[in-house]
């Protein structure tokens, strides 16, 4: 059997959402250097670790480092893959999402011209903008500004008419909490779309916000979304330097002239190893495939146990924070008197982050946030015991 049919069978056999709760190390790596894990309740933050990476990819990613194999191929193969899965002509493992709007960005510039892909960030003969609506303005947007490009904010249909002229090089797209499809502030998806095309102008839509679950995807693809933008190491719990760049053919090789392994681009330091590229492959074949009702009912139930110990709590307000516009992520946040109490909110996160076990959280306004997300069966236990020792004391 092929190294590359034994992986596509470990695809197809990967297990559905569990629930079992994976037994924490003592004697880690992370004990070696005198480091104690955390318990994540803040979400899928790339400054935790994002996510924890399944359990069945492990095995899979050491196999991927035990043999050479030419990368143009791999990334071929896998980029085959990942196309059918996000509705799109093509795609291609990048590192994270970030790294995928930066490679983007460079495509919708140079095109296929292996001088300009050599020129960057100089911009001399290319396009030098970029479209963004204010509301979408974030940081990172910095992976758009690392080509060297301007951006030019708009707020209404008619600024990005006439924004969209002839050095405008792409239209940047938040997805997720600042839009979806639900008509929520800003110009929606499809108008912005109308306007680019007729302009001749790409569109990238920075998609990590847009999971779970993972129709949200292809339904950009349907649209014909030039290019997407997706995570590989948050909610799809791949490697955690890996991401997704889907969109139009002509783009993505034109991506994958401004990446490494080619040593004369812009993209040279993004470099996706073979590991990583499996990895993120064989999460999204998962991930595209999970129960989300299943993921979300847990979710709820964790959710819910918080609020009701909580709720035991003397002085403590509890309340379920609003979904996000495109995804359920469930989230609790707790407010208090901090006068009456005698404690404020950075003692707390404090003395959930220096206790037993380490416990990390959001902080809110007022208070703090718990989220209940992909987490361990029995965490929201953990959250809760620490809780009432730091309100008790």
């Amino acid at each position: 059997m092929t190294p590359t049919r034994r992986l596509l069978l470990q695809a197809a056999a990967l297990m559905p959402f569990s629930k079992a709760r994976a037994a924490r190390k003592t004697g880690s790596v992370y004990a070696q250097l005198g480091i104690r894990p955390v318990v994540n309740l803040a979400g899928t933050q790339t400054i935790y670790g994002a996510s924890k990476i399944w359990d069945e990819l492990h095995e899979s990613m050491a196999e991927a480092s035990r043999e050479y194999v030419v990368l143009a191929e791999l990334h071929e193969k896998v980029g085959e893959r990942l196309a059918q899965l996000t509705k799109c002509e093509s795609a291609m493992v990048t590192t994270g999402a970030a790294g995928a709007i930066c490679l983007g960005t460079c495509a919708c510039l140079t095109g296929e011209d292996v001088g300009k892909v050599r020129r960057l960030p100089d911009l001399t003969g290319m396009k030098t903008e970029v479209v963004i609506q204010k509301l979408h303005r974030n940081g990172y947007d910095h992976a758009v500004r690392t080509a060297g490009v301007r951006i030019t904010e708009v707020e209404t249909l008619e600024q990005l008419e006439k924004a969209c002229g002839p050095q405008t090089a792409m239209m940047y797209f938040l997805g997720g909490t600042s839009h979806d499809y639900a008509q929520p502030p800003g110009i929606p998806i499809e108008q912005c779309l109308a306007v680019t095309k007729k302009a001749g102008v790409p569109m990238l839509i920075d998609a990590a916000n847009m999971l779970p679950p993972w129709g949200n995807i292809p339904k950009l693809g349907e649209l014909g979304v030039d290019l997407i933008a997706i995570s590989g190491g948050k909610h799809m719990r791949g490697p955690q330097c890996s991401g997704i760049l889907a969109g139009r053919k002509d783009l993505i090789r034109a991506a994958g002239l401004n990446s490494s392994p080619n040593s004369d681009s812009l993209g040279r330091p993004m470099k996706a190893g073979r590991e990583e590229i499996v990895g993120c492959w064989l999460a999204c074949e998962k991930y595209a495939k999970l129960d989300f009702d299943a993921m979300d009912r847990e979710s709820a139930r964790q959710a819910g146990y918080l609020i009701e110990q909580l709720q035991k709590i003397k002085d403590l307000t509890v309340e379920k924070t609003p979904f996000d516009r495109t995804r359920r992520v469930h989230r609790v946040k707790v407010s208090w008197d901090e006068s009456k109490l005698g404690i404020n909110v950075r003692k707390v996160m404090q003395e959930l982050r220096d206790g037993e076990p380490r416990i990390v959280v959001l902080r809110a306004n007022p208070g703090i946030e718990f989220t209940l997300f992909m987490n361990e069966p029995g965490d929201e236990k953990l959250a809760a015991r620490r809780m009432r020792e730091i309100f008790k004391a």
